[in-house]
């Protein structure tokens, strides 16, 4: 980001999703936008270390520090871009059976309802974070992953298909804490498969060298 720029946030029409209420996505929706905001500070006190070209050795670890803080706001604002993206107030359920992403769960790991159940079980690994299915670009092979705080446990040059946030402030008020499982339910009876294909597609324009539209 130049100087200058700033990120600014996005509006999501989710309003009457199935299991998740509206008064979690506004409490959602206030939190993501701290992510956008902090990541803009963050970012204009880098700069100001950097607008002579250097870091001096006496300035390293503020600076140091800045920069680790930032791994973890900016990721945290472009994880739940992504989960606010792959959901809907439409949503199906489960993708149509000859769907491109069904055809990739097949092939990574023989079905379906395999994939589902390995996504759903990383969704309720103790602790919080987020349930992330990712494509290898190199030969289009899923893989569920957890990543805790937003920027630990991301995988290099994978391409997100699907994300879940699983902190706890996505379900609290919806969901006891032991029912987590509920809320998994209704993320699924949420989720917009077109926006998993869409990504399946660039994960897929990655592999073969063509243009990213």
């Amino acid at each position: 980001m130049l100087p200058g720029e700033q990120y600014r946030a996005r509006q999501f029409d989710l309003s009457g999703l199935n299991g998740i209420s509206d008064r979690t996505l506004e409490t959602h929706f206030k939190l993501y936008e701290g992510y956008v905001k902090e990541t803009n500070r963050l970012t204009e006190r880098i700069m100001e270390f950097l607008k002579d070209g250097k870091v001096d050795q006496e300035e390293m670890p503020a600076y140091s520090e800045l920069k680790r803080r930032f791994g973890f706001e900016y990721n945290g604002m472009v994880l739940h871009e992504y989960y606010f993206d792959n959901m809907t107030k439409h949503g199906s359920g489960d993708p149509e059976r000859n769907a491109a992403f069904v055809e990739a769960a097949v092939s990574s790991f023989g079905s379906y309802d395999t994939w589902k159940a390995d996504f759903a079980s990383v969704g309720k690994m103790r602790g919080v974070g987020w349930a992330i299915c990712f494509q290898n670009p190199m030969n289009g092979r899923l893989s569920n992953h957890w990543v805790s705080l937003h920027e630990i446990g991301n995988v290099a040059g994978f391409v997100p298909v699907l994300v879940m946030d699983v902190w706890e402030h996505a379900f609290i008020l919806d969901y006891k804490p032991s029912d987590r499982g509920k809320y998994i339910d209704a993320f699924f009876s949420n989720v917009d498969w077109r926006a998993a294909e869409e990504r399946l597609k660039r994960g897929a324009a990655l592999y073969s060298g063509a243009p990213l539209t």
